[in-house]
């Protein structure tokens, strides 16, 4: 599917749900938890489907990235992460620790057609 670009990370958010990414997972100590089960999933349980990179319109800080993820036991939703000089390290430590080879071919929205 092609993928236009959007200027806010809810219009993301709503096109994933639309294709059965409904999950929403949460950060909580060192672990993504699916809100919903409550089932907490370590770096090596992820598999990053996509990625969107955002800044904000009116504060460049304001920076987020937009995970869509899928989990070993086949859950798939999305994960907002802020980043810049008010993200959370141990968050963003998180997804650095996600295995390379978990990372789909054409995760980087740029790579995307």
């Amino acid at each position: 599917m092609k993928r236009e670009d959007s200027k806010h990370e809810t219009d993301y958010i709503k096109r994933y749900q639309e294709e059965g990414y409904t999950v929403n997972y949460l950060f909580v100590n060192d672990q993504l938890i699916d809100s919903e089960t409550k089932t907490a999933y370590k770096p090596e349980d992820i598999f990053i489907v996509a990625h969107h990179r955002y800044e904000g319109m009116s504060d460049p800080d304001d920076m987020s990235i937009l995970y869509v993820i899928e989990t070993k036991d086949n859950r798939k939703g999305t994960h907002l992460l802020g980043y810049g000089p008010t993200a959370d390290l141990e968050e963003a430590e998180f997804f650095k620790d996600i295995p390379k080879q978990n990372y789909s071919n054409n995760a980087d929205v740029s790579e995307l057609t």
